[in-house]
């Protein structure tokens, strides 16, 4: 039941760090708004609640003596994904506060980028935070107040990742993967349930004409990245 557990709330978080990695793509493109920068507030915030639950779920478990080395083993390999997609979701808060003051809404400093890319986010948020429709409140300040929020959050995820690495002392090189590399690209059917719901919002997404950019091919190839 535990590994179970683990793996349930592992694929919750990893399907809200890839689409907040997808979002961040759209920051100073023509597809950037108010909204845009909604939908990474929120996508951000949960995935920080996600990766509070993780980690104690996860630290607990592995300071349990008790437990058998074949579980032993299985939940430090867990421990290692984690922390990946925690690295993966410090990286990407650090760009998003990069992009977001080289490019703020409400005093623009810089033309926005003609990426190619367009289509609302709408979708692909609402999916990852498990709700039916987004709801928007104008903030006047999201230049400013959202910014100062990003660092101090960013800040916080440091210090848990340091934490982390104090509390539980499991070596990366040292965990065995229980698939070759790039098997889950070699073979649709190595997509575990978690890639298949997140890979289904860029389905559902309105199709772009032919030779316009669509969004949804990057945000795909992410989400097979965070394969279980």
């Amino acid at each position: 039941m535990g590994k179970d557990e683990c793996k349930t709330m592992l694929d919750a978080l990893n399907k809200v760090t890839a689409c907040y990695r997808h979002l961040v793509i759209a920051l100073g493109s023509t597809s950037d708004s108010q909204n845009l920068r909604e939908e990474l507030k929120r996508t951000r915030k949960k995935a920080q609640e996600l990766a509070v639950a993780n980690r104690t779920k996860l630290t607990s478990l592995l300071k349990d003596k008790s437990i058998s080395k074949e579980d032993r083993a299985e939940y430090e390999r867990l421990w290692v994904l984690f922390s990946s997609s925690m690295e993966l979701l410090e990286v990407d808060m650090k760009r998003s506060l990069e992009i977001g003051q080289d490019f703020p809404l409400k005093v623009p400093t810089r033309h926005l980028i003609q990426t190619g890319m367009t289509g609302s986010t709408t979708t692909v948020a609402a999916r990852a935070m498990s709700v039916q429709n987004m709801k928007y409140e104008a903030d006047s300040n999201i230049d400013t107040a959202d910014l100062r929020d990003l660092q101090c959050e960013i800040s916080q995820v440091s210090h848990m990742m340091e934490e982390m690495e104090m509390k539980v002392q499991v070596a990366p090189w040292a965990v065995e993967a229980k698939q070759e590399a790039g098997a889950e690209l070699k073979s649709n059917m190595s997509v575990g349930n978690s890639s298949v719901g997140v890979i289904s919002i860029c389905e559902e997404e309105p199709k772009e004409e032919e030779g316009g950019g669509s969004r949804d091919t990057g945000f795909a190839v992410e989400c097979i990245h965070c394969n279980m």
